[in-house]
């Protein structure tokens, strides 16, 4: 037996039966087997190996641009939601391997700015944008320079509906609640370094339920996804999540929508509004790949698909290098 045969049986005598199980996994277009990994560890390498991964770093959680070593960022994020959800999955004897690979790929679609950019985007392109399609796109078409990672089915499920829909695995299910409990915990941790928010203003019915640290929140959360089991869609027990959709009101109101860290969000839109006007004045200065796929799809798809793909950075560069005057140089 190879290591990947090996790995598999060991799946078949461990893993719950209602876990998704390697040899399930479906490609769109077929592969010879790795001797040493399953068909969903070569999803989770491909992800952490591709371009869009590595553009995590510099793309905003909530704050933009902040300053300081300690404030997260879309990869950040990403690598907490691995880390919760594989918690969860291995106390559920679920598929590990499967999870952590839509927990790091669920967010590479991300445009830069966050969610100010995806609302820019959304506004902006007649077919619309969300994250969490535009990230099976990237896995799907736009990795490789328009080959794509060829994932699993299984993994594109999971990404799709990591946000708002129930996923065809139970694996895809925990990445959606982790994703969840990642964010509400490590936002209110950003919004209290950065002086948003103090610890004493989290509603008291919510931290009596919870925890009174973030900690014991994600612990909370999480024990209460495992003791609620998988007999059907797994969830939190009725009362953590009542607590928990509180938490997020809260947050949504004082964080989300309503302070200081959403001050330069209207910057940001009309930053990406202006990159996207440009290209479509100029569609011959986007990207060969850009380009290529303006010819297959149309200029707006094309145009999209390359300010979704930028980082924060990046996108601020190009804004300046085509909108700001440079310095003449006298030689």
């Amino acid at each position: 037996m190879t290591i990947r045969e090996q790995t598999e049986a060991i799946e078949n005598s461990f893993l719950s039966e209602r876990a998704c199980h390697a040899a399930e996994a479906v490609r769109s277009r077929t592969e010879e087997p790795c001797p040493l990994r399953t068909e969903f560890q070569r999803d989770r390498d491909r992800i952490l190996h591709s371009s869009a991964f590595r553009r995590l770093k510099h793309k905003t959680q909530v704050f933009l641009s902040p300053v300081g070593d300690h404030y997260r960022t879309r990869l950040t994020h990403t690598l907490e939601v691995s880390q919760i959800a594989r918690t969860m999955a291995k106390a559920l004897r679920l598929n590990e391997d499967l999870t952590e690979a839509i927990a790091l790929g669920h967010d590479l679609g991300h445009s830069p700015f966050g969610h100010a950019g995806e609302a820019a985007l959304n506004r902006l392109c007649p077919y619309g944008y969300r994250h969490y399609i535009q990230s099976v796109r990237v896995v799907h078409y736009i990795e490789k320079d328009g080959r794509g990672l060829n994932l699993t089915m299984q993994v594109k499920n999971g990404i799709a509906c990591h946000t708002n829909r129930i996923a065809k695995t139970l694996e895809g299910n925990i990445v959606r609640l982790a994703d969840r409990i990642a964010y509400i915990n490590h936002d209110i941790d950003d919004a209290i370094r950065g002086g948003i928010l103090q610890e004493s203003d989290l509603p008291k019915a919510c931290t009596e339920v919870l925890g009174d640290t973030k900690s014991r929140r994600i612990t909370t959360m999480i024990r209460s996804v495992i003791e609620h089991g998988t007999d059907e869609t797994p969830d939190m027990m009725p009362m953590i999540r009542a607590a928990h959709d509180q938490l997020h009101s809260f947050l949504y109101a004082h964080v989300y929508s309503n302070s200081a860290a959403k001050a330069e969000d209207s910057k940001a839109q009309e930053l990406i509004a202006r990159l996207y006007k440009y290209y479509k004045d100029h569609p011959s200065r986007l990207p060969e790949q850009y380009r290529e796929i303006a010819r297959n799809y149309t200029t707006d798809r094309a145009i999209c698909d390359y300010i979704a793909g930028m980082s924060d950075d990046y996108a601020i560069w190009t804004y300046e290098r085509l909108f700001v005057p440079r310095s003449w140089e006298i030689r």
